[in-house]
């Protein structure tokens, strides 16, 4: 693995007689998404205060590119904190200010870049986070997705190597959640910038993230990818995700893939008698089979399918995960691929017949009508199986079994 970006060691921080921070260690790779994880007052925002420089540690120390901040000159300091923007939970677009002044405004007050210069600049980024037609435009004037992406392009003008998304989501409901998630990808991917978020959407969040870090008790406990996170056995698990899951589970019907792992577990366990089972791997795309647009019409649909799947199967005995953004995985106990198929043909019939969660199915026989696609694959498994194998080979298997109507963009209901 390359040289961490950004590392934390041995990092302390009190206020009086409480230890906020107690011996942290961390490390923040270039070009990655990395995600802090907690219960609420467990010093999340201190850490964040340390990484862009309004805070120091009282013991330990903290680099940047391999160099300790508190060895830099004054002047070295304030060029590398430069680099690091903050892109602020409530957006703190100026209401006076149009979109282009607002997100002119870090170069204006910070740099002596000409008006010209930082023309260019501001319509570059202007351009490349779709606002040309909202530049002259008040925030107010705006929805709530154009607000997020004119933040996220005032705090792109300046090039920042490092963009700090502190509780991104907080306050949004579940759809525009995953927009806003999206939209943390699609630039982060689009600039290349590395993103630190703090964020509480478990496990919506384990998509978009490449590393976690759990902050428990004022110390690091777990820092590694999601994957390796669903199988973390701390009491972090037991206060922190239980709740989350049980909440996600309470919503929409799915289990977290850890808790679609343990159950599964124990369902097979209980059989014990080599009775099979059947997986169905369910994705929603769009006509291009992009999925990373972000736009609020895939986003309202997907939780349509999510929530469909999850109850119709589930009255038919299965257990349903959410494994990608865009795609859901179904478990079947005592079923085979022959009744698997046929209860997918009589669940895609009710959607049709139904009009399920708004959204309207059509056939897909030869035609090109309807915004998004529909897939399912199916697969047959045997105890003694790896989960894993069995539903990457269902997923292989996926063919179009729906085409799923929109207009002008937005959902139809």
């Amino acid at each position: 693995m390359n040289a961490p970006f950004m590392e934390f060691q041995h990092v302390t921080k009190r206020f009086g007689s409480l230890t906020v921070l107690d011996d942290v260690n961390f490390r923040i790779y270039e070009g990655e998404v990395t995600t802090i994880i907690g219960l609420s007052g467990s010093g999340k925002s201190v850490l964040l205060k340390h990484i862009i420089g309004l805070l120091q540690p009282d013991t330990g120390v903290i680099l940047f590119e391999g160099k300790p901040l508190g060895d830099m000159s004054p002047e070295e300091l304030k060029k590398t904190l430069s680099q690091v923007s903050y892109m602020f939970q409530g957006n703190a677009l100026f209401d006076s200010l149009t979109v282009y002044e607002n997100i002119a405004l870090p170069l204006r007050e910070t740099t002596s870049m000409t008006k010209g210069e930082i023309d260019k600049r501001v319509m570059a980024r202007i351009e490349q986070t779709e606002l040309t037609e909202a530049a002259h435009r008040y925030p107010s004037e705006l929805s709530g997705g154009m607000q997020k992406r004119a933040a996220l392009a005032r705090v792109l003008v300046t090039d920042p190597k490092i963009v700090l998304f502190d509780e991104p989501t907080t306050g949004q409901d579940p759809v525009r959640k995953n927009a806003i998630l999206s939209m943390i990808a699609q630039y982060q991917k689009k600039f290349g910038f590395t993103a630190i978020l703090v964020s509480h959407e478990i496990p919506d969040v384990y998509f978009i993230s490449n590393r976690l870090l759990a902050l428990y008790q004022s110390k690091i406990v777990f820092q590694g990818s999601p994957e390796a996170f669903e199988d973390f056995d701390h009491p972090f698990q037991t206060e922190v995700i239980r709740s989350l899951e049980g909440l996600q589970h309470e919503l929409t019907g799915m289990y977290s893939k850890r808790q679609f792992k343990i159950q599964n577990h124990a369902r097979m366990k209980r059989s014990g008698n080599g009775e099979g089972y059947a997986v169905l791997v369910h994705a929603l795309r769009d006509n291009d089979f992009s999925a990373d647009a972000g736009h609020g019409s895939f986003e309202e649909i997907l939780k349509g399918v999510q929530q469909s799947i999850a109850e119709y199967f589930a009255a038919a005995g299965g257990i349903s995960s959410r494994i990608a953004r865009n795609e859901f995985v179904t478990v079947l106990p005592y079923s085979d691929t022959s009744e698997a198929e046929t209860l997918s043909s009589d669940f895609v019939s009710s959607m049709k017949e139904n009009n399920a969660k708004g959204i309207r199915l059509m056939d897909n026989a030869g035609n090109n009508a309807g915004c998004f696609k529909l897939l399912v694959g199916i697969n047959q498994g045997l105890p003694a199986d790896e989960i894993e194998n069995v539903i990457e080979q269902a997923r292989a298997r996926q063919k179009e079994v729906a085409r799923l109507y929109c207009a002008s963009g937005e959902v139809n209901q």
